[in-house]
């Protein structure tokens, strides 16, 4: 059952347009006092239209497409989320209109408890500019994005290293293999960061150090380590900072899997985590995890978290679909595993696919955003990684969007400094609009190649160079 409250679409006073925020959540949620509130909250925050689902929001398909939202957030309890739901959450975000596209930025607000829920709203209400970091991967290791910068090493069991505070040198050392976990914990305590980001194995139960050197598990919504090699345990610190945690590469720790005891829901609660992502598959490719990180690093600043996983999203979305519409159209079979995706991609091309050909259809759907959407979480500049701007002029029915490189520009920057070139290789020129065009197109006589939908534009191969002025230029209705 679809019920439009107030017998029309309930909205609260606020700056946002009725079509730029939409709050859905289920009646589960608007039949318990406490869960309602954390709806209404968002409602206000926003001056939100507020659409309630039965079972599924695939059900508020017909209101989405007479509201075109920009932005939707979902409220919804941990016992109800699992992989279909955030799954079937990206299909419906593609059906607004009849393109490939998602429609909206969306995520979804849950926790431990109603009042953990609430907190993740209420974190959201101011930005944030990530200074400090702690991870478990190599690949940040120049630590240029942040003031302070603490890693355990995945590449190299035992090596750790730290940058203690802005403008310092990155130093290294090494420990033995058995304390890597408590080496991890330590430098979290310490450095109480603003980002979290891993890329071990892991499960919806545990988040694995690299080398499976020991593991940070859920106990009631908390956070805890356990030694592998001792079994000792100890309570994960929570200073209460609200921060991101970013599992790059983790397998299944963004599945909720219909409990509140989900690593998931302990991050958001134990570790104050404001915005999640995180996969709800085993992964192996990584293209929409390691994609979103290539965005949001490749030009400090420019991009929300939200919107730069939004942004790699559709670019693989666009590449996927010159290569055959199976993968833009049709649902991975995750239920068969690697081989049953296999099977049907090779059905449907003709051949056997390549690597990133499997891996973008894999990874399409299953990467989960927890948090609001809008909220505005940006990594601080770096000096000289940013030397150009975008601007846009409309003119009735057509928008110019002028790109203007200054003497520092690096095309090779702009492209992801080579980041993560197993995963993403060169991103495009890419550019979210300050507000959605209605079926922006090119303009006859242009030589770019380029994708435009109502928020966003992506420009392959553009070839920029330094200091000088570009104009791409749309039609609109």
């Amino acid at each position: 059952m679809t019920l439009l409250l107030c017998a029309t679409i309930a909205t609260a006073a606020g700056n946002t347009r009725k079509d730029e925020y939409v709050v859905m959540a289920s009646q589960a949620v608007a039949s318990d006092a406490s869960w309602n509130k954390v709806a209404l909250a968002l409602r206000d925050k926003h001056g939100a239209a507020l659409l309630l689902y039965d079972r599924e929001p695939g059900e508020l398909s017909a209101a989405l497409k007479q509201l075109r939202p920009r932005y939707v957030a979902i409220v919804e309890k941990p016992e109800r989320l699992d992989r279909n739901f955030i799954i079937k959450m990206h299909e419906v975000s593609r059906t607004v209109d009849d393109d490939i596209f998602a429609d909206f930025l969306w995520g979804v607000i849950t926790g431990y408890d109603a009042e953990t829920a609430m907190k993740m709203v209420e974190n959201s209400a101011q930005p944030l500019v990530v200074k400090d970091a702690v991870a478990t991967i190599m690949e940040l290791h120049e630590a240029k994005w942040f003031d302070r910068y603490a890693w355990v090493d995945d590449h190299t069991a035992g090596l750790w290293g730290e940058k203690r505070g802005r403008g310092e040198a990155v130093t290294t050392g090494r420990v033995a293999r058995e304390q890597v976990l408590r080496k991890f914990t330590e430098l979290y305590a310490a450095y109480d960061p603003d980002l979290v980001v891993t890329a071990a194995h892991a499960t919806e139960n545990n988040l694995e150090m690299p080398f499976s050197l020991g593991n940070i598990k859920a106990r009631e919504g908390c956070l805890y380590a356990e030694d592998r090699f001792t079994r000792e345990t100890w309570d994960v610190p929570g200073s209460g900072k609200r921060k991101i945690y970013f599992a790059v590469g983790n397998c299944l720790i963004g599945n909720v899997n219909g409990t509140n005891k989900s690593m998931a829901v302990a991050w958001m609660k134990g570790g104050n985590a404001t915005a999640m992502i995180g996969y709800v598959v085993p992964t192996w490719h990584g293209r929409n995890g390691w994609g979103g990180l290539k965005y949001w690093l490749a030009t400090p600043g420019r991009y929300s978290l939200a919107e730069a996983i939004y942004l790699n999203q559709q670019d693989f979305l666009f590449q996927g679909s010159e290569w055959h519409p199976i993968f833009a159209r049709e649902s991975y079979p995750h239920d068969r595993g690697t081989m049953g995706g296999k099977d049907a991609l090779t059905n449907a091309l003709g051949k056997t696919p390549t690597n990133d050909q499997l891996g973008f259809w894999h990874d399409r759907d299953v990467l989960a955003y927890y948090g609001d959407p809008l909220w505005d979480a940006r990594l601080q500049e770096v000096a000289g990684e940013n030397d150009f701007t975008v601007t846009t002029r409309r003119d009735g029915k057509r928008v110019t969007v002028t790109v203007k490189t200054g003497d520092k520009f690096n095309m090779k920057q702009l492209a992801g400094g080579g980041f993560k070139e197993e995963h993403v290789l060169d991103i495009p020129f890419s550019y979210f609009f300050p507000e959605r065009l209605e079926n922006p197109r090119p303009a006859n006589g242009q030589r770019w190649k380029m994708v435009a939908d109502e928020n966003f534009l992506l420009v392959y191969n553009p070839a920029f160079e330094p200091s000088r002025e570009y104009a791409i230029v749309l039609e609109v209705d």
